[in-house]
């Protein structure tokens, strides 16, 4: 009947989303810790190949040097392999071109990701990364949004959220907490 149709549509629905990639979007307001987060995840020994992609229009960014230090190979420049199996990506470009470009090298075998985790800047309303993997058919068939965490800096979240703006312009503190799936306080 329509009922068993539905439940079977629903089932390979949720099977086909779980051989997609999860993608965390990591948000938080400048200083509250990302790329200390993201430097740790690049170098620490946790057996997960984790593709971290890092807007390079970050504060800090991930240092050049730990990446000298910690990369296996230079592929090119944009994709960057970790000794600890990670990949360090850098978006000078559209988001969409660099995961198309992962997508290809995990669909032609010659990458395997456990997760993609995606910067945004200090400043960023993570609405429209985390849109692209609703309205982009080439990344839906790739991955999937797992969640938006937001880390905070309890000891300047406060000042953040009750900062007054002007006219028409957005509290970018209060839109990372309010589309955050997970809050980590630093």
């Amino acid at each position: 009947s329509k009922r068993r149709l539905d439940e079977a549509q629903m089932a390979a629905s949720a099977e086909d989303n779980e051989n997609l990639v999860p993608v965390t979007v990591l948000t938080g307001f400048l200083g509250s810790g990302k790329t200390t987060l993201l430097n740790h995840i690049l170098t620490a020994t946790h057996g997960k190949k984790i593709a971290v992609i890092e807007n390079e229009f970050g504060d800090v960014g991930i240092d050049d040097e730990l990446l000298q230090k910690n990369s296996k190979v230079q592929a090119d420049e944009e994709i960057i392999e970790m000794m600890n199996g990670c990949i360090c990506c850098t978006v000078r470009q559209d988001l969409i071109v660099v995961l198309e470009k992962l997508a290809k090298r995990v669909k032609a075998g010659t990458l395997k990701l456990d997760g993609i985790i995606i910067e945004t800047t200090g400043m960023a309303d993570p609405a429209p990364v985390a849109q692209t993997f609703f309205v982009d058919d080439k990344v839906k068939s790739f991955a999937r949004l797992d969640g938006i965490v937001t880390l905070v800096d309890a000891k300047h979240i406060e000042q953040h959220l009750d900062e007054e703006k002007p006219e028409g312009a957005e509290n970018e503190a209060v839109e990372q907490v309010a589309f955050a799936d997970r809050i980590l306080l630093n």
